[in-house]
Parts: structure tokens; C-alpha cells; sequence
């Protein structure tokens, strides 16, 4: 019985952490293309190698095998060079000289805890040389500009069909329509406002120079700011401003309601979970249910039942699994998901979690309800009201009645 237990912890400690980053809701397609004959990065501690484009195999490595996680890396300008680097350093001093330490399952016996090791711009020699990768990579970029706008002999095949372009190409980056002359380009362009490639493209984030503006910061944040400084300029109209209905996703199905209210009643009625009841018997605070509803959807979308630790291959079985054995409702211990990694969400988009409320506001409120409103007597006329004072009137009953 022992054995089997400690086969279940293990099974979940295993695959526990393989969710790099935050999921959406629905889950969008994704995947990026395999390019062939692209150049393999390191681990920083072994000898595993994976190909650039396939840097989240190596982070998943990292995290599983190695305790490490680094922070942004979307954000860091050459993923290559940046690992190099720390390869490099830690080789030459202990890893706990300069990441941050994260322990979980810190309230669990000490054999049972794991240390997790967090490399981020926090530190200031990773801030440095996330910047002096960025203005490497700017360089390269502004170079590669130059080289093309003054290359006579260029000579390269569309990346969509076999044709050829030589020579100093006169096609619109926008449209791709072909021009007899730069002047004509040049018009053309500047009428349909066509000074810039397709924003859509991916291929080509790595060229615009608003990459680099500001470090930490994509082109899409920086130019979301640069309109929020527009609209904050002119005159604000809420005339033609709607509300978004809210779309609250069940923990179990693919439900979905436009209330957190109708969304308990369903979790309640189809799958017999009480969230309402188990925040009221368990005492959860906001920061608890939080926990408990991000350790719940992880379990789901791992295809795991939360119980009894068996797995399944698609989620109609799981769920169908914890229904017919009334596994739903049977959470276990508290110190299992009450951990500080819950505190991250599943899905980034989970509007459950903006909706959750915290038992001392609730009761807070309450009294605030309950509270009979003073409404103050005028002071306006100061000896009108020492006349006409209702504090005189009880004060000549008092003494009618015979009180001092």
C-alpha cells in the first residue's frame, strides 16, 4: 500500500511541472514549424542539444531534470548566445551564487520538498546581458538594412514559390505588387501607407527595429502604448462603449456561461461540486480559492483525476471516470494543492478566477448593509438650532421626568 502510494507522488511530481506557461481558454492550435539545419543550443548543466526552434523541448529539459527556470524568454534577443553565457558562468560558480531559489511543497517533510532555481533580469548580470544582446542583435539588423538597401547584386527565391528576384527588388513589402521604377514604388507606398511589411508575418519580428525600443517589451506592447497616449489626448465618448459579457468556463467540461453564478449552479447540478460550499466549510480564503481552482484545472487539462491519480487519455474519460465513481467532490488533502506554485493560473484567460471573493469582504459588506445611516442637523443658523434643537425637547422631558 505504501509502494503504490509512493508510486502515485512520484507519478504526480513527475508530471506535475511540464506546463511551461500559462494555457488560454479554449485552448488555442499552436506550434511553430521545425526549420531544417538549424543550430542546436546546449543545456546549461549537460549535454543535452536541442534545435533553436524547438527551444521549449530544451526548457522542459531544464525544468524536469535540472530544477531551472528562466523567466521572459520570449523577450531574450539571441536564445543561443544568452545560454552560452550562463553555461559558461556556472561552470565557474554554484548556481545558487546567482539564481533565486523557489521551494515548493515547503509545509511537506523535507525529503518531500524540491528547490526550483529562478534565472531572471531581476539579477543584475542576467539584466546586462539581456541588454547587450538586444543592442547586439539591433546592430545586426541595422547592418543587414544597409547591406540590402545598397545591394545591386542581389539575388534570392520568393519564400511562398520558386521565383527568382535579382537584383535591387521594386516590390512593396506590404502588397508584394512589383513597380517598373522606384519612384512609382516610392508613390505607392506612401498613398496606401504600405511602409512596412506585413505586420502578421512572424518571420520577420526579428527585423523590426521597435523590437529593441525598450527592453523587456515587445512591438505590439509598444505600440498598444503609443495609442493609449493617443486616445488619452483627445476627448473621451463613452457613447459607443459595450460591456463584453463575461464567459466563465466549467472546471470539468467545455461549459460555459455569461454568469460565475450559473456556472456554480452547473458545476453543482452536472458534476456535484459545491465551490460555494467548500470555500464556506473549509474556511478559503480569495488566495486559497485561487490555488484550489488552478490545482483543479491543471489536474483536468493533465487528464488526471485528482483523487485517485489515474489517467486517461482524452478528457470526456476522465470526466465520465470521476462522475460515476463521485470522485468530483472528494478533494484531497489540503497540502496537496494549497502550494505556492497554484498561485501562477492555468489558463491565462480563466475569467472563474477574476470572479472569486474573499469571506471577510463578504461579511464586511454585510455590515455595511446593516449599518442605519446619521444624517447631520443643519448648521447653517447656529441660534435657530439651539432653539429648535431636538436635544431641548429631551432635554425638558428629562427633567419633567424628574432626572438631574
Amino acid at each position: 500500500m505504501a509502494a503504490s502510494e509512493g508510486r502515485q507522488e512520484e507519478g504526480r511530481n513527475e508530471s506535475r511541472d511540464c506546463i511551461l506557461e500559462p494555457l488560454s481558454l479554449p485552448e488555442r492550435p499552436g506550434g511553430v514549424s521545425v526549420v531544417e539545419g538549424c543550430p542546436s543550443v546546449p543545456c546549461i548543466f549537460c549535454e543535452e542539444y536541442s534545435p533553436v526552434s524547438e527551444q521549449n523541448h530544451l526548457l522542459k529539459h531544464m525544468i524536469i531534470e535540472h530544477k531551472l527556470v528562466i523567466a521572459d524568454v520570449k523577450l531574450i534577443a539571441d536564445f543561443k548566445r544568452y545560454i552560452l553565457h550562463w553555461k559558461k558562468r556556472f561552470s565557474e560558480h554554484p548556481i545558487t551564487d546567482f539564481c533565486c531559489v523557489i521551494r515548493t511543497n515547503s509545509e511537506a517533510p523535507l525529503e518531500e520538498q524540491d528547490n526550483y532555481f529562478l534565472l531572471c533580469d531581476a539579477l543584475p548580470e542576467d539584466r546586462a546581458l539581456r541588454e547587450k544582446l538586444q543592442q547586439q542583435r539591433l546592430r545586426e539588423v541595422l547592418e543587414q538594412q544597409h547591406r540590402e538597401r545598397y545591394d545591386t547584386d542581389f539575388c534570392g527565391i520568393c519564400m511562398f514559390c520558386d521565383k527568382e528576384f535579382t537584383g535591387n527588388s521594386l516590390q512593396c513589402l506590404y502588397c508584394e505588387k512589383i513597380f517598373r521604377d522606384k519612384n512609382t514604388l516610392k508613390d505607392h507606398m506612401r498613398k496606401k501607407q504600405h511602409r512596412k511589411i506585413n505586420a502578421k508575418n512572424r518571420e520577420y519580428d526579428k527585423f523590426y527595429v521597435i523590437n529593441y525600443l525598450e527592453f523587456g517589451k515587445s512591438w505590439e506592447e509598444v505600440q498598444s502604448e503609443d495609442d493609449r497616449e493617443l486616445l488619452d489626448n483627445q476627448e473621451e465618448d463613452w457613447s459607443g462603449w459595450e460591456e463584453h459579457p463575461v464567459c466563465a468556463v466549467c472546471l470539468f467540461c467545455e461549459k460555459q456561461t455569461d454568469t460565475t453564478e450559473k456556472l456554480y449552479v452547473h458545476m453543482e447540478e452536472a458534476h456535484g461540486f459545491d465551490l460555494l460550499k467548500i470555500k464556506s466549510d473549509c474556511g478559503l480564503n480569495f488566495y486559497q480559492q485561487v490555488k484550489l481552482v488552478n490545482f483543479v484545472r491543471r489536474e483536468v487539462h493533465q487528464c488526471r483525476c485528482y483523487s485517485c491519480q489515474n489517467k486517461f487519455q482524452f478528457k470526456k474519460e476522465l470526466t465520465r471516470h470521476m462522475e460515476e465513481t463521485k470522485h468530483i467532490p472528494l478533494l484531497p488533502a489540503r497540502s496537496v494543492w494549497d502550494q505556492p506554485q497554484y498561485y501562477f493560473p492555468t489558463y491565462e484567460n480563466d475569467t472563474l478566477l477574476c470572479t472569486l471573493s474573499d469571506s471577510e469582504d463578504e461579511l464586511a459588506a454585510g455590515q455595511r448593509k446593516e449599518d442605519v445611516p446619521v444624517i447631520s442637523e443643519d448648521m447653517s443658523n447656529v441660534e435657530a438650532l439651539k432653539r429648535n434643537s431636538v436635544l431641548n425637547q429631551l432635554l425638558r422631558e428629562g427633567r419633567s421626568n424628574g432626572e438631574p
